[in-house]
């Protein structure tokens, strides 16, 4: 049965907006303006979406993309509650909140595609990562996994999914280097699927969608389960990855780096957000 919480042409959440462009293909815009970031309630936002996701019977194809400027999807709220995210029950995976999304998402007999154009930095890597296939603008997409420069770890599974999809060489230079990449390095690097010119990605990411939304659903749904089998990493180690994201928030060296970090300009519009590779260096050099 469609799920009823989806059953209107579009659906408005606080931060995440469902439309329905046919009964076989969803988009799914990120909008938390001003740096889309991800607080605890977009977190319970995605769940209830995954859920409607595995729930509906017609459905194909999801895509993601983002309804705020510059920004796909960006890093965590650390003005959130801490406390909100880490009491949240777990899934059905039997992971925490956030990670079990994205587990969820890799396992789900729809094909998830994200269109990046703006920054997907942080959790919004993490979901390109989890998604099926990842396109980008080539003008104005930079992904990066960005927790080591301020002494965190990440905790969606990146360091489990990236080797995969780059090889173990690039993912360790992503991850430790916590610098920007942009469209054409992502291709290049296998971060991404194809990296297009912008004016070019909304229609070919459009005709995509469509044509696989045409094709029939068993048949897609048994490739990318065998598909699945041959390339997923277990849900252990994406639970390490979280377990290791949460011991590293509170230690004083994460705490001091964070803290530094706001006081230049993270977490509001400007240099650090907009060029937040960049601005890293700066905390070592302070270090």
């Amino acid at each position: 049965m469609n799920a009823p919480a989806l059953t209107n042409v579009t659906t408005t959440k606080t931060q995440i907006r469902v439309t329905r462009a046919s009964r076989a293909c969803w988009r799914i815009a990120l909008d938390n303006p001003p740096l889309n970031v991800m607080g605890p309630p977009m977190v319970r936002e995605f769940r209830d979406i995954v859920s409607a996701i595995e729930t509906d019977e017609d459905l194909k194809v999801v895509v993601f993309e983002s309804a705020v400027e510059g920004f796909f999807l960006n890093h965590s709220d650390f003005h959130a509650d801490f406390k909100e995210l880490t009491g949240m029950p777990q899934g059905p995976t039997g992971l925490e909140a956030w990670p079990d999304v994205l587990v969820r998402l890799t396992r789900v007999p729809v094909v998830s595609i994200a269109l990046i154009r703006g920054r997907a930095t942080g959790n919004g890597s993490e979901l390109a990562l989890a998604c099926d296939m990842t396109f980008a603008s080539r003008e104005k997409a930079v992904l990066s996994q960005w927790e080591v420069g301020v002494g965190l770890v990440a905790g969606g599974g990146p360091m489990a999914r990236m080797p995969g999809v780059m090889g173990r060489q690039r993912a360790l230079e992503v991850l430790l280097s916590s610098n920007d990449i942009n469209g054409d390095l992502a291709e290049a690097y296998g971060y991404v699927n194809r990296s297009l010119p912008d004016s070019e990605l909304d229609s070919f990411v459009d005709a995509l969608a469509t044509r696989i939304a045409s094709f029939d659903k068993w048949a897609i749904a048994n490739t990318k389960r065998l598909v699945n089998a041959a390339s997923l990493p277990p849900d252990v180690e994406i639970a390490a990855g979280w377990e290791a994201c949460m011991a590293s928030i509170p230690r004083p060296s994460a705490q001091g780096r964070l803290k530094t970090f706001f006081e230049l300009g993270f977490h509001q519009p400007g240099e650090a957000e907009d060029r937040l590779g960049s601005c890293l260096e700066r905390l070592g050099q302070g270090a």
